[in-house]
């Protein structure tokens, strides 16, 4: 490597006080003459959690007789660099389960799981005051049908749906189940929620084809 410069020192120092100490600065790389006034000098990064980076020290002459001055020096990755991964969205990063006391996941307004309430209402003059409470009069906005879809999709895919191994060894469906308390609105005819404290599933949303050992039909024959 030619160095037309000269400043092969002045680069590695300059590199140094940037990095703040002589031993987070390794070997020359390369010298790399981008045209007659600047040159880039590249030298290994020894900083904790940059391998494969270099520093990159920028000199330039403004002519022949001047002296090679210090334009920049930054860090760039190299070839095989450990590199950040690629910044995703904290609303798409969060999972279920995140969310802790007194964290707050914001919705956006164009979340498509969402409408406004009036675009959900059949009509005033179409439903009695509780139908209307039901459809989510009095909430800003409710469930579009986007969202209502996924809701549904999710919890019949999960646990408390009818393809896992508790509830295809359950006596009877949940529908049937003296403890199963039908959810209100347009789920109704698929979901309810189990009331049995000695099911596994008390409290949570079930599917009406799940089930479990605890069904209320489950009963002991007195001999």
């Amino acid at each position: 490597m030619t160095d037309k410069f000269n400043a092969l020192e002045i680069a590695r120092l300059a590199a140094i006080e940037d990095s703040g100490d002589a031993k987070f600065v390794g070997d020359l790389v390369t010298i790399d003459q981008e045209d007659e006034r600047i040159a880039s000098y590249l030298f290994e990064s020894a900083l904790p959690g940059y391998s494969g980076w270099r520093w990159a020290v920028t000199v330039i002459k403004v002519d022949d007789d001047a002296a090679a001055t210090i334009a920049d020096v930054v860090l760039l990755p190299g070839a095989d660099a450990l590199l950040a991964p690629e910044w995703v969205p904290y609303k798409e990063r969060i999972e279920p389960g995140d969310v802790g006391v007194g964290d707050i996941v914001p919705t956006s307004a164009d979340d498509l799981r969402l409408v406004p309430v009036n675009d959900a209402l059949p009509g005033d003059d179409e439903l009695e005051l509780a139908e209307q409470f039901e459809f989510g009069l009095g909430r800003a906005r409710v469930l579009s049908i986007v969202g209502r879809d996924a809701a549904s999709k999710r919890w019949y895919e999960s646990d408390r749906g009818p393809n896992t191994p508790i509830a295809q060894y359950a006596p009877l469906p949940c529908n049937s189940c003296g403890f199963f308390i039908p959810i209100a609105g347009s789920l109704r005819s698929a979901f309810g929620v189990c009331a049995n404290a000695l099911s596994p599933e008390d409290a949570r949303v079930v599917s009406v084809d799940h089930g479990c050992g605890a069904h209320s039909q489950a009963l002991i024959v007195p001999e």
